[in-house]
């Protein structure tokens, strides 16, 4: 009877998911650390998505909230 699994280990390889650039630095840098899940075993992936989600998830709440109030106007003569 032959073993159904292998007893070589193969390594994680890239899925070559291309990430498309969208104009925002802080977007685009959360987006480049999904490559970090390319070289992790399926059991790493997790932490690598949950970081990315969390960063996005501020980046939206930050459009969210608009600019700062400007600070008051102090006129004098």
């Amino acid at each position: 009877m032959s073993d159904p699994m292998p007893d070589t280990v193969t390594e994680p390889a890239p899925l070559g998911v291309v990430r498309t650039p969208t104009g925002n630095a802080e977007v685009d840098g959360l987006l480049e650390r999904l490559a970090d899940a390319d070289h992790l075993a399926a059991d790493g992936h997790t932490e690598v998505y949950e970081d990315v989600h969390r960063g996005l998830r501020e980046a939206l709440s930050a459009l969210d909230a608009g600019p700062a109030p400007a600070p008051p106007y102090n006129h004098r003569s």
